[in-house]
């Protein structure tokens, strides 16, 4: 969605959000870096995304540490249960993001639920085997935690969650 259109679409969505409270809506939000948006860009499409535009779901979130109020909204988003689909060839590829650079420490730090997605696989010519290896590769000084909580991710589809005392019991998924 482009820059300028953000503020209309935020309204749709807010709009329709009140007519049919209970349609599951997921976002690309915060697929950007500096040099692709100005710096205020990079403020407030994440939590916009989700406050204003209800996301249950964020593709992406490069930017959250950008945000206003980062640490605040990493707090909304793992008491709102809002998950983050992790695409780490997409953001190495478009936005030359990887490493100790992406955010997904910060998230798994900040108890945010995660998933790992390939984005488009046409464009990036990712499958899940390459994005599940990709944070033990990229990643590899903090291995171990980041590993266990990889493995612990089944992999998911449409609107099912994984719930965190069904996963460590080996249960398994239930639906939203």
């Amino acid at each position: 969605m482009p820059m300028r259109d953000f503020e209309l679409h935020m309204r749709m969505l807010d709009y329709l959000h009140g007519l049919y409270p209970t349609v599951h809506i997921s976002l690309h939000a915060g697929e950007l870096v500096m040099g692709l948006v100005p710096p205020e860009g990079l403020r407030f499409h994440i939590r916009d995304s989700i406050e204003r535009g209800h996301a249950q779901r964020i593709g992406h979130g490069v930017s959250v540490m950008n945000e206003r109020d980062p640490f605040g909204l990493l707090r909304e988003m793992s008491q709102r249960n809002v998950l983050v689909e992790i695409c780490l060839t997409s953001n190495d590829v478009i936005l030359g993001v990887h490493g100790p650079d992406h955010p997904l420490a910060i998230y798994q730090q900040n108890g945010v639920p995660l998933a790992l997605a390939t984005d488009d696989q046409g464009v990036s010519r990712s499958d899940m085997t390459h994005e599940y290896l990709q944070p033990s590769g990229s990643m590899r000084r903090r291995r171990s935690k980041r590993q266990q909580t990889l493995e612990s991710m089944p992999p998911f589809s449409g609107w099912q969650r994984a719930r965190p005392d069904a996963v460590e019991a080996g249960r398994g998924f239930r639906e939203i």
